[in-house]
């Protein structure tokens, strides 16, 4: 304690001195702006460990706080990654607390850094950050001269402003618009401002602006929709019209939506009418009620199409398969938009077999060898389609003088190691991320080994799984702490390709990776329930700081699991569910279906994102697992199996 409260001292001691010596305030980019060095608070401690200091840095950063950011990072002028201290010093300088972009960012400081780590992942995040603040500044010159720069092009604010910019030049951007404006959650101000000038143009009707405000509402982003609103002439609210009102009304009852809707429906053209049965259809169909078939029919004999968010198209067709309706199947995925029908390989294996439902063999199998290649859950059930079962392709090996330069060639490689160790994962998948790029397979391969070699099994199967024609499998699913996995899962007759399948799910094999609602070690189990669970097991004197151990995780893990197998009638299915959302949810959701229908249209009709995608990869992964561990061919739709209605019952699971 004494030894900590010395160095402390002498920390604070550096600090005064660096600020009277006018240190401070003087990095590498130049001096702190006058503004904010006219008004900075009283200096705070700067951690005496470097790596915590960095870690505040980046907080800092992150909250857009100028002062404590520059601060923090002079005291950081030997860090080894002397790259992220500049750009954690600088980024704040271009938004605001709110962190809504600024226009008086510091231009010299922002190219000087760009052309010294150009070519840097780093680089082009500043890039991105710079573009947002040159989009709302409207300069377009400088703009449109660092766009085609932005390599990873991944944040649709951006898009937006560069399509503001080629409108504001007499081009018709609004095809490209209605594609880039398809998700709400990512608009920002950018996305904002081109809608509001696409419409003041003409490029936009009043239709498409209306549709805009109600996909924000949809993910009940209500000041948002209020703002793009707004772009229309004073009274025109399209954020509050009638399907506006029955948008609210549906998020939380679709049956007052839906007699909000027939009592309004003389107002509506057939299309609007369709638009807002298509809402009402989604919401119902996500609480699993017998409207949304109603619902849904209803808009496709009115039409609407275009006017129904991605989500409403995709919950057509889930509504559909819960209803076995086949014709319905295919009608509303030849209703869907083009983007949206080819982003996933769901809609093209349930077409097929919409198809083949409907006589037409050939043309069935043409959409099944379509995605019978992809490495995925429907991939793999396009390929029992075409009477094959699931193997793993043959190995491709790489050698030692394969791997061994991938550090030295790749230094991006050595940051990421670095802000792993920091638990900066986010920063650290950027890093390793931006490696990979246009990297041939081989490379790929050997990259993932290298994973391996630091022990970063994460991104080993990160690396290894974006392999195009050679590939090597036990890298894409790895099996570390086999003895342990195989001991616990056997003890309670757990299929261990399973388990491991749920494990490289929950946790990539991170060992000390923690969730955001505290769950933690490999199979990412809750505080209360592993003490719930190490009580029923007989754990004597169970401590959750015990999860961290590997042996106790697994235990507690593969127990768990195991309780939930037996409490859901032993379907893996219905299991897998409840281990992400709870055993009482899987209950639920099996209670409101009609009849009996296959596993596959039970997991695609889940109706929480996170857990659909979630038992779609993990018995996808346990499939590959069995053929690893067999050595034989595989069925994922036996794994599957098929799910009955039955009533909730109770259970005393966690």
């Amino acid at each position: 304690m004494g030894q900590e409260m010395t160095v402390k001292g002498k920390a604070v001691y550096r600090a005064v001195a660096l600020a009277f010596a006018g240190v401070i305030g003087m990095g590498a980019v130049g001096p702190m702006p006058l503004a904010v060095a006219g008004k900075r608070p009283a200096l705070q401690v700067i951690p005496a460990n470097p790596d915590d200091a960095f870690v505040e840095l980046r907080n800092a950063a992150r909250r857009n706080d100028v002062a404590r950011s520059w601060e923090l990072a002079d005291s950081l002028s030997d860090y080894p990654i002397q790259s992220y201290v500049q750009y954690f010093r600088i980024k704040p300088q271009l938004f605001d607390a709110s962190g809504y972009a600024r226009t008086d960012a510091p231009e010299d400081d922002i190219r000087s850094f760009l052309q010294r780590y150009k070519g840097e992942a780093i680089a082009d995040r500043l890039r991105n950050d710079w573009l947002l603040v040159l989009g709302k500044k409207r300069d377009w010159a400088t703009f449109d001269a660092e766009y085609p720069q932005f390599v990873l092009k991944d944040d649709t604010q951006v898009e937006c402003y560069a399509l503001l910019s080629r409108a504001m030049k007499g081009q018709n951007v609004a095809a490209d618009a209605r594609n880039t404006l398809s998700d709400p959650k990512s608009y920002g101000e950018g996305c904002v401002d081109l809608i509001g000038y696409l419409a003041q143009s003409g490029q936009l009707a009043r239709a498409d602006v209306a549709f805009a405000a109600r996909l924000s509402l949809e993910q009940n982003l209500v000041t948002q929709a209020a703002r793009i609103a707004a772009v229309l002439p004073e009274g025109d609210r399209v954020d509050n019209d009638t399907l506006a009102n029955v948008t609210r009304m549906a998020r939380s009852d679709p049956s007052q939506a839906t007699a909000y809707l027939m009592a309004q429906s003389g107002g509506l053209s057939k299309e609007e009418q369709g638009a807002g049965w298509g809402v009402i259809g989604q919401y119902a169909a996500k609480k699993q009620t017998p409207d949304a078939l109603d619902a849904y029919r209803r808009q496709m004999t009115l039409g609407g199409d275009a006017w129904l968010s991605d989500e409403s198209q995709e919950w057509r067709v889930r509504t559909a398969l819960r209803a076995g309706d086949w014709k319905m199947v295919r009608q509303a995925i030849d209703s869907m938009r083009a983007p949206l029908r080819s982003r996933d390989p769901a809609w093209t294996y349930w077409y097929g077999r919409a198809l083949k439902a409907d006589g037409r063999n050939d043309d069935a199998r043409q959409q099944f060898q379509s995605i019978a290649g992809q490495f995925n859950f429907y991939g793999q059930l396009a390929l029992e389609e075409l009477g094959q079962r699931i193997t793993v392709p043959q190995r491709t090996a790489v050698t030692d003088a394969e791997i061994d330069p991938m550090g030295r060639n790749h230094p991006g490689f050595g940051r990421a190691k670095r802000l792993y160790d920091l638990n900066l994962r986010f920063e650290g998948n950027r890093e390793w991320n931006w490696e990979l790029r246009n990297m041939s397979d081989r490379e790929l391969l050997a990259a993932a080994e290298y994973g391996r070699k630091l022990g970063m099994l994460d991104r080993t199967v990160n690396s290894a799984d974006k392999t195009r024609n050679e590939h090597d499998f036990s890298l894409r699913f790895p099996m570390p702490f086999r003895n342990v996995v195989e001991r616990n899962a056997d003890a309670v007759g757990l299929d261990v390709a399973w388990t491991y399948g749920l494990i490289r799910q929950e946790s990539r094999f991170i060992m000390d990776a923690r969730s955001s609602v505290g769950a933690s070690g490999l199979m990412q189990v809750m505080p209360e329930t592993a003490k719930r669970v190490a009580k029923k097991i007989g754990l004597p004197a169970f401590r959750p700081s015990q999860m961290s151990d590997i042996d106790t995780n697994v235990l507690l893990g593969t127990s768990y699991l195991s309780m939930i197998l037996t409490d859901l009638d032993s379907s893996m299915t219905l299991a897998t569910a409840g281990y992400n959302a709870g055993p009482g949810r899987p209950k639920r959701w099996r209670s409101t279906l009609t009849g009996p229908v296959e596993g596959a249209i039970f997991a695609e009709t889940i109706p929480f994102n996170e857990t659909r995608a979630y038992v779609k990869n993990v018995l996808s992964n346990a499939t590959y697992y069995g053929a690893l561990l067999t050595g034989r061919p595989q069925s994922l739709k036996d794994r599957l199996g098929k799910v009955a209605p039955e009533a909730v019952t109770p259970d005393d699971l966690p």
